[in-house]
């Protein structure tokens, strides 16, 4: 359900590429004639540096605000338009944002500070929040002050998950049929109760969409980026839609969460199998079809893609005063129009979450310094040099980096 670092101020090459120096030029003898030019000898240009593809800053932005939404009219089950694109944006919407994370972390290893990175741009936030969003249930929910960094607290799971996959993509890139055993895996992990350490069914059960994501090349988003798959895209989304509202009352919402075994929902392991994989497929249609209407060309949002993680972890400091408040229990939210204000509200908040004033304020929590934390990256030649604060900038923990700057997912 990708899921952003701020934009870095010097342009650093594109994820998963290499900016190299230009070579130093060759000697020139202090007499003589003047030597012919030597292709060798010269100095070489730099290599151009890649353009960060709006594409997926676009897709970023969009679906986080699918998960804005969908957290907004979580309450209003009982309102017909509410509870049928609930269950649509809840099918694909984490799916699309695994995919993308998994797909931006194919260059991903222990080296090159990338590791120190994982760290302070996951492994510390998801302590912070966990703090923050038990103490804020304490506090304004009134409830019993819980903190475990063994159970993920409403929104952290994302992170905690998106930590441990990381750890295993080198695992993936090195064996055979990466995918087939991953939906094994995922499989078995449905058939049994796992307990909610580390919301571990989640971490199991989405992690085909990681691996999917890992195995797809650039020529793979060309094929969606054609006219046609624009035209197919919608219908399919709209044939999506449809079939939400005509599932709602047939189908347990719990499906869509990915959290529980198949005994949940009182079915046997061979019923349940099959629907799980009816949801895998259906999810992975549903977001190619979401990706294939999403705007190739620089928007006026295309920027607020870099810094999507952000919505992500303050959007339910928001959604959860509407439950803690009881605001969803109002009589005019229980109204078409009521939800249709709701779905208004959560867009102009998801908007503002990913905005350059907001990323400055909460920075410190998202993307804190800690170079006082790590030992010096040593270079190739053996010597030690001073740890950047983040660690390389070449990739994204949250998968939604490019072009050299992170993007919070979450690329």
């Amino acid at each position: 359900m990708t899921y952003t670092a701020r934009p870095s101020a010097v342009p650093q090459p594109a994820a998963g590429a290499n900016a190299e120096p230009a070579p130093a030029a060759g000697s020139v003898p202090a007499a003589g004639p003047a030597p012919t030019a030597d292709p060798a000898a010269t100095a070489a240009p730099a290599p151009a540096r890649k353009e960060r593809d709006p594409f997926f800053d676009n897709a970023k932005f969009l679906a986080i605000l699918l998960v804005v939404v969908g957290h907004a009219i979580a309450g209003l089950m009982h309102v017909p338009l509410a509870k049928g694109l609930y269950l649509f944006i809840y099918m694909f919407h984490m799916p699309l944002f695994i995919v993308i994370t998994g797909y931006f972390s194919r260059n991903w290893t222990f080296a090159g500070g990338k590791a120190r990175k994982l760290i302070t741009n996951v492994g510390v936030p998801y302590v912070v929040f966990e703090f923050a969003y038990s103490t804020y249930d304490w506090l304004v929910g009134r409830n019993e002050l819980e903190i475990s960094l063994l159970k993920p607290y409403y929104l952290t799971w994302f992170l905690c998950a998106l930590f441990l996959w990381r750890l295993s993509t080198p695992v993936w890139q090195q064996i055979r049929w990466p995918l087939a055993v991953a939906m094994g895996f995922s499989l078995l992990s449905y058939m049994s109760e796992l307990g909610g350490t580390f919301n571990i069914h989640r971490v199991i059960g989405l992690l085909p969409f990681y691996v999917l994501g890992l195995m797809l090349k650039p020529e793979h988003f060309e094929l969606i980026k054609k006219s046609k798959a624009r035209v197919a895209g919608f219908a399919v989304l709209g044939a999506g839609l449809a079939a939400a509202y005509l599932a709602m009352d047939r189908m347990s919402k719990g499906w869509v969460y990915w959290r529980d075994p198949h005994s949940h929902f009182n079915v046997d392991n061979v019923t349940g199998s099959v629907m799980r994989l009816a949801m895998f497929a259906c999810a992975t249609v549903l977001l190619f079809a979401f990706l294939a209407i999403v705007p190739r060309r620089r928007m006026w949002f295309t920027s607020l893609g870099a810094a999507t993680l952000y919505a992500y972890l303050l959007h339910g400091f928001v959604t959860r005063l509407l439950s803690f408040a009881g605001w969803w229990k109002l009589d005019w939210m229980a109204t078409t129009p009521g939800v249709l204000v709701v779905i208004a509200g959560a867009l102009v908040v998801g908007t503002l979450l990913c905005s350059p004033p907001v990323v400055r304020c909460m920075s410190w929590a998202l993307e804190p310094k800690m170079t006082w934390a790590f030992t010096p990256l040593k270079r190739p030649g053996g010597r030690a040099r001073a740890a950047s604060a983040t660690g390389s900038k070449i990739e994204s923990t949250t998968g939604h980096e490019q072009a050299g700057y992170p993007s919070r997912f979450g690329r």
